[in-house]
């Protein structure tokens, strides 16, 4: 890279060696997410940042030499969003992994960007508190990266996504500032909301350095049933019934006999043999019992299997649940989904895409945050023949076709990354993708972060 030469001897002398790495395996490694991979770039270098201050000489230092700077968590997205770009620079913000502040009055925390989800929840759970978003990857995702994609989970139903848990950031603009957004109350208005701007951003518009987020109450009770019936429509019309009856779950997932089967083969469990389909609800709070006995008697009439879940059971599906997040997105041959529908809509849509599977000729799982309307169904051939890919891109076309025309999104929770660019324009008008542009170029008139990206 001689062309690059200059840039990479002034980063080298900018930082500590063990900040930086230019090593074929490394770049290799930090070039791509869990996403598929339509166009590979490997990074001029790879830079782990440890203070607010290195982001900010990155920054400046790339911007002097035309380089983009692509920021990265855990690299556990899976619409490559954190992809290296051209000429890219990957700025690595996990070692940016400390808990500055829990306060248990305030109910809030504030956090390095490398914070993973799931370390949070261990650190706040002693004071009878939660952070509540938990997207199935929890367990490695890092705080910085579920903010650039606005991560849902499991109990996004009742707690929402990550958009609602954070309530001021640090971030890292273009041209090296540093600014702060936001407020540590619950309620503040005062001038637009950039922190929600900034969140789900994916990184496009300046790097998230801080974030001080809202923690919930860790529920002191919990109630889990699983539901199995024997076609994956009836469960679905089973999320329906429990919304008539008014009852609000804190987590509520539904997977197809393929997903059970799936997680069977990887995991050694036996779900399929106990059903065509799994509705998964828990309630919690003080009312877990009776929302619980509530949902039993919605679902009642649709003559599924219910059994309710003693909690080494009940954390057991919640486990095989996330795991079968798999690698949907990483291969030829098969792909993840990540669409959303009114809540109405779910029975139609899941009776579609398993008729369009068949027309296709190719093979369909779903499993769905049921209640929110986000579904993930993961189509897939057998080979890699190019009829076959064919026939599977055109599958793939047409069940986000099918969301927006029942007036559903692209993407629930994944975020647009690199790969879903090719339907936004389905989605989103053309004045509407220009206001984006603009805004893009008012916080990065350079083009500087995560170019390709995003909008």
């Amino acid at each position: 890279m001689p062309e690059h030469s200059e840039f990479l001897h002034a980063l080298t002398s900018l930082l500590p060696a063990q900040s930086i790495s230019l090593a074929e395996e490394v770049l290799a490694e930090y070039a791509v997410d869990q996403g598929p991979v339509l166009d590979l770039q490997l990074p001029l270098a790879v830079v782990w940042a440890r203070t607010v201050e290195d982001v900010q000489d990155v920054v400046l230092l790339a911007a002097r030499h035309g380089v983009s700077v692509v920021g990265r968590g855990a690299g556990t997205g899976v619409s490559g969003g954190a992809h290296a770009s051209r000429n890219s620079l990957i700025l690595s913000l996990e070692r940016m992994n400390r808990i500055l502040d829990i306060n248990p009055e305030d109910e809030v925390a504030i956090v390095e960007p490398g914070v993973v989800n799931a370390e949070l929840n261990a650190a706040v759970e002693p004071y009878g508190l939660m952070y509540a978003p938990d997207p199935a990857s929890y367990r490695m995702s890092t705080i910085g990266g579920n903010i650039a994609t606005n991560a849902g989970g499991l109990r996004c139903a009742k707690y929402g996504v990550t958009r609602d848990s954070v309530l001021a950031l640090d971030v890292v603009l273009a041209d090296g500032s540093l600014i702060h957004t936001g407020h540590r109350t619950f309620k503040g208005v005062a001038g637009y909301d950039l922190t929600s701007l900034f969140v789900g951003s994916e990184g496009t518009l300046g790097i998230v350095v801080g974030a001080t987020v809202r923690l919930k109450y860790l529920p002191v009770d919990s109630r889990t049933l699983a539901i199995f019936f024997d076609d994956f429509r009836t469960a679905a019309a089973g999320v329906l019934a429990v919304g008539k009856a008014r009852i609000q779950p804190a987590v509520m997932e539904l997977l197809d006999g393929a997903s059970l089967q799936d997680i069977d083969e990887r995991m050694h469990s036996t779900l399929r043999s106990r059903g065509g389909a799994l509705l998964l609800i828990q309630t919690d709070g003080f009312g877990a019992e009776a929302e619980a006995e509530g949902v039993a008697a919605a679902v009642a009439p649709l003559g599924g299997r219910l059994s309710f879940e003693d909690p080494e059971e009940a954390g057991r599906l919640l486990e095989l649940r996330r795991n079968s997040r798999g690698m949907d997105a990483d291969l030829q041959t098969r792909v993840g989904e990540d669409i959303a529908v009114p809540r109405s809509r779910l029975v139609d849509y899941i009776a579609e895409t398993e008729q369009l599977a068949l027309r296709h000729q190719v093979n369909v799982r779903v499993v769905a945050h049921a209640g929110d309307g986000n579904l993930h169904p993961t189509f897939w051939t057998e080979d890699a023949e190019p009829q076959s890919i064919a026939r599977l891109n055109a599958a793939l076309d047409e069940s986000v076709q099918l969301a927006l025309e029942m007036r559903g999104t692209i993407t629930g929770e994944h975020g647009i990354g690199q790969f879903k660019l090719q339907w936004l324009s389905q989605e989103q008008s053309p004045e509407l993708r220009t206001l984006q542009h603009r805004l893009k170029e008012l916080f990065d008139p350079s083009g500087l972060f995560n170019p390709g990206k995003a909008i």
